[in-house]
């Protein structure tokens, strides 16, 4: 690979400073407790009060110590091991790779944009430049024309793309729903802006990340090699992010909260998102490097 060494420096450090973020959201304590804040709109709010995530809404602490188990346990050690993989500089082995590092992105972006400001507000910062550019440099290994020559007959392509679409479609309406039934009751600030600035996580997911998902399985569907390098890349992110949004149900249906009916749609949806990745990856031609010219390429002379 022509660019392994910067990516290898950007991916350790990625993973060094998420490890040390993700050790300090689960296991950074302070003797503080729960107890009730009135927001700037005059609703009762109420606070976690300790740890690093003391001055975030209790139910919103809970969830972003599951997701630090995840990073920390699983995002992090799959990672550093996918980075191995990469030396190979096959096909499969990069787009998993960029794929591991998108969830560090979204991850810290959220966490830097979102998170109530505490002393780890920089290494955010850093985790997000890190994984970003890591990501980035990653798909610049990836030769695009005629990518789609380089799977196997029989991918299901349809399938997966479709899935893809109606996954991002879904979670588009649910956090309309979060947004527009506020505007239409004449309450306009929704319930889960607590005491927050702004709806951090559904902005993002609607101006970016959804419309990246749906036109993924687009492009696949429409056999664009295009949409074979989105595909695969999403694929691989959502793996990691289902599975942490699986464990912040679980956190939260620990500390009493309903958690009907998602306790059943995200794990359905993690399920399927694993299922998928594995049919399309094993379609991908063995032997096959990142940057190496298809086989039709190769024979007309391109």
């Amino acid at each position: 690979m022509r660019n392994f060494r910067i990516i290898s420096l950007l991916s350790i450090l990625t993973a060094l400073c998420a490890a040390v973020a993700a050790a300090a959201g689960i296991f950074y304590s302070t003797d503080g407790k729960p107890y009730i804040y009135r927001s700037i709109r005059g609703r009762d709010v109420e606070i976690y009060g300790r740890g690093l995530y003391e001055h975030m809404s209790a139910e919103v602490a809970v969830q972003g110590i599951a997701h630090d188990y995840v990073t920390l346990f699983i995002a992090v050690p799959v990672l550093l091991f996918s980075l191995h993989l990469l030396k190979s500089g096959k096909l499969k082995a990069v787009f998993f790779h960029a794929g591991v590092l998108h969830f560090f992105f979204l991850t810290y972006l959220f966490y830097t944009n979102m998170g109530m400001y505490n002393a780890l507000f920089l290494l955010y910062v850093i985790i997000t430049s890190l994984s970003f550019f890591a990501f980035m440099i990653t798909l610049f290994e990836i030769k695009l024309d005629g990518l789609r020559e380089k799977f196997k007959p029989g991918l299901r392509r349809k399938l997966i793309g479709g899935f893809l679409m109606f996954l991002s479609t879904s979670i588009a309406f649910l956090w309309l729903e979060i947004i527009v039934t506020p505007l239409l009751d004449g309450t306009i600030i929704p319930a889960s802006v607590a005491h927050y600035t702004s709806l951090t996580v559904q902005g993002l997911d609607l101006s970016l990340f959804l419309p990246i998902g749906f036109i993924s399985g687009l492009l696949l569907w429409k056999n664009k090699d295009l949409g074979y390098l989105m595909s695969a890349v999403t694929l691989i992110f959502l793996c990691f992010l289902l599975t942490a949004l699986v464990a912040k149900i679980i956190a939260m249906a620990i500390t009493g909260v309903n958690v009907v009916p998602v306790v059943f749609i995200m794990p359905s949806a993690l399920t399927l998102a694993v299922i998928f990745s594995f049919l399309f990856f094993r379609k991908i031609k063995p032997g096959i490097a990142a940057g190496a010219q298809t086989e039709i390429s190769t024979q007309t002379g391109a």
